[in-house]
């Protein structure tokens, strides 16, 4: 099966099925890239057809924008950007607030970030649960209204709170992490943006790197944000570093890369659906791109499908903490501690 490399649709966007996904450029993954690297590989994704950046006032702490805005505008009209709000940072410490008035600020702050004075699709980064989404959506289709965002997007939100935010104004996107071995989207999510006219954006379609076979049994540095995930910790990853080597069998047999198998396997889930890898490296994003003229035999596909069930990895997909402000649809048996 050859995954289609024609334009998928996000709200009012077409855009290539893979994007580039900009977190680990400046934020959480180690080790991260020098700054002139990281802007290399920026221009280098943009000069090979990525036409879709993902990035977040969160990451960095504001560099992540930054370094978008210092190497990319000059070719403003090449790609369609995308950044988040509501999670955010103050004094380095990550911080949650959806309220209006706090949108409206971050927003203005990516906008002179970014060096843009329009961001095409705008995001909610998480639901903060003190505020509801009417409110936090109501500022967004202000902006709208304002002509300082295109569209607006949702992350790691329930169907239930994407039908409210949708209600309010129509809602162009849900990103939310989604790969073999993360499934919860198909619960009731990745449903309920069909029934809707939402485009999907899977974020970590690798597995944090695990589907791409970048994590060994050493796991990853203390700095790394991975580390406090209970999957990279023992004894959850030596489980999850076999079913990882499964994997590794099956895409050697269909005549791929893991990470091409991983990439191909989420983009074959949902024609709504786009991908956003992110990479240090231009060999590697080369073979993520790579994947879109691939004929990857159905029955990998399957075969991935049937490796990794709801129950097969090991360990919660968060720490107790962070998983608090996750409103995604948790499975039934899901362990959350």
């Amino acid at each position: 099966m050859t995954i289609a490399p024609s334009p998928r649709s996000i709200g009012p966007f077409t855009v290539s099925a893979i994007g580039l996904g900009c977190m680990n450029l400046s934020h959480a993954y180690l080790p991260r890239p020098d700054p002139r690297d990281a802007e290399r590989l920026l221009r280098y994704a943009l000069d090979k057809g990525v036409d879709f950046f993902d990035t977040a006032a969160l990451y960095g702490f504001g560099a992540n924008e930054e370094l978008l805005g210092r190497t990319l505008m000059d070719r403003r009209g090449d790609f369609v950007l995308a950044s988040k709000c509501v999670l955010g940072g103050k004094g380095g410490q990550r911080g949650l607030d959806g309220s209006p008035d706090a949108i409206a600020a971050t927003l203005e702050d990516s906008l002179r970030r970014l060096c843009v004075d329009y961001i095409d699709l705008y995001y909610l980064h998480r639901l903060d649960p003190n505020v509801p989404i009417e409110e936090s959506v109501g500022a967004l289709a202000r902006a709208v209204d304002a002509g300082k965002i295109g569209a607006i997007g949702l992350s790691e939100m329930s169907a239930a709170t994407l039908r409210r935010a949708h209600a309010v104004h129509p809602i162009a996107a849900m990103q939310t992490e989604y790969s073999p071995w993360t499934r919860n989207a198909e619960v009731a999510v990745l449903d309920a943006c069909v029934a809707l006219g939402v485009g999907f954006v899977a974020f970590s379609p690798l597995a944090r790197g695990v589907l791409s076979g970048s994590v060994g049994p050493d796991g990853v540095d203390e700095a790394d944000v991975r580390h406090a995930m209970p999957r990279f910790q023992p004894p959850h990853l030596d489980h999850n570093l076999g079913l990882a080597a499964r994997f590794r069998t099956i895409a050697q047999a269909a005549g791929c890369t893991m990470a091409q198998l991983s990439l191909a396997w989420v983009l074959s889930r949902r024609p709504n659906i786009v991908a956003i890898p992110g990479t240090t490296s231009t060999a590697h994003l080369d073979e993520d791109l790579a994947t879109l003229t691939l004929d990857i035999p159905t029955d990998a596909l399957a075969a991935v499908d049937a490796l990794f069930t709801f129950e097969a990895v090991s360990g919660p997909r968060y720490a107790k903490g962070p998983q608090a402000q996750i409103d995604t649809e948790t499975w039934d048996g899901e362990p959350l501690e």
